[in-house]
């Protein structure tokens, strides 16, 4: 596993280079991050837990839609409005996951599923209070509390990295503690973790709402970054990109998923900016990841430092 000491000097690297680069390069970079944020809370469930969500849009959409509900209608710094949605999305987490936790598989996958497209027909619906399809534009960013810094481009991007640090520290901290090793003895064999006692739906049932919570937080602070929300951020086809920069960077390794998400991320941009076939050109780079590092871009780079050759798979 990756040092977490190196995990942080890339961050911190990060931070500091939203203070040297031009504007339009923090702003990606920025991006990057909460995005990173967001391929690391699934990743507690897809790697970690081995649960497979078809529906990871939908805390991501609910903490973007709390975030912005709150800093529109309060004048809470922008920090506790994050938490807020954090929080808020983790409790939302306890009776969808208590629900979800007691199926695996295909069954988990889709009634994952079901509860963000739920979250998509509530928003696009509920018109006095998410706008609609029109969704809620002009989400400010507020400081307060000496905080007026952070609603600056330069200032938001180091909130964005300490947001990414934190998450990271706190994902590492829970997958090496004693509940994190009983999630993980239930992912390898459900039924001979219950004969030695465990919980197994309520072992599932807090990496869920961690890894919810996570999602929460990267949505509010997607929700400040773009200033704007709408039902979109429920669709489905978010799911299925962030679930791509998983398996793209390396399921289960916490840091794999991160990089995973900045390598789509600024491969999407650069291939877009090349020619109108980027999304064929795209393709070809996952086909060759694929064959490739059938693990990950992680799980290739630690097949390196153990001194074997990357194979292709069979």
């Amino acid at each position: 596993m990756t040092s977490p000491r190196i995990v942080l000097a890339v961050i911190g690297l990060c931070a500091a280079l939203g203070l040297v680069l031009p504007g339009y390069a923090v702003t990606l970079l920025t991006e990057a991050l909460i995005l990173a944020l967001f391929a690391l809370s699934l990743d507690l469930l897809v790697g970690h837990a081995r649960l497979t969500s078809f529906g990871h849009a939908g805390p991501w959409g609910f903490g973007a839609y709390v975030a912005a509900g709150l800093l529109l209608t309060t004048n809470l710094p922008m920090p506790v409005a994050l938490i807020g949605a954090a929080l808020a999305t983790a409790i939302l987490a306890v009776p969808v996951g208590w629900l979800c936790v007691r199926t695996t598989g295909v069954a988990f996958a889709m009634l994952s599923l079901a509860f963000a497209q739920l979250g998509y027909a509530v928003v696009f619906k509920w018109n006095a209070v998410t706008g609609g399809s029109d969704g809620l534009p002009g989400v400010p960013r507020t400081g307060g509390l000496g905080l007026d810094w952070l609603a600056e481009r330069g200032g938001f991007h180091i909130l964005a990295a300490l947001a990414l640090a934190g998450a990271f520290l706190l994902a590492r901290g829970f997958v090496r503690s004693p509940l994190g090793r009983v999630v993980a003895a239930v992912r390898e064999n459900e039924d001979r973790a219950r004969a030695l006692g465990y919980d197994s739906a309520r072992a599932k049932l807090a990496v869920f709402v961690l890894s919810y919570g996570l999602a929460g937080l990267a949505g509010g602070l997607y929700a400040a970054f773009a200033r704007f929300v709408s039902p979109e951020l429920f669709f489905w086809t978010v799911s299925g990109h962030v679930l791509v920069m998983v398996v793209l960077g390396g399921a289960g390794t916490l840091v794999g998923p991160m990089l995973g998400a900045a390598l789509l991320f600024f491969a999407e941009h650069e291939l877009s900016g090349l020619s109108e076939s980027w999304g064929l050109l795209l393709g070809v780079l996952f086909i060759v990841i694929v064959i490739f590092a059938p693990q990950g871009l992680m799980g290739w780079v630690m097949r390196i430092r153990r001194g074997g050759r990357p194979r292709a798979a069979h």
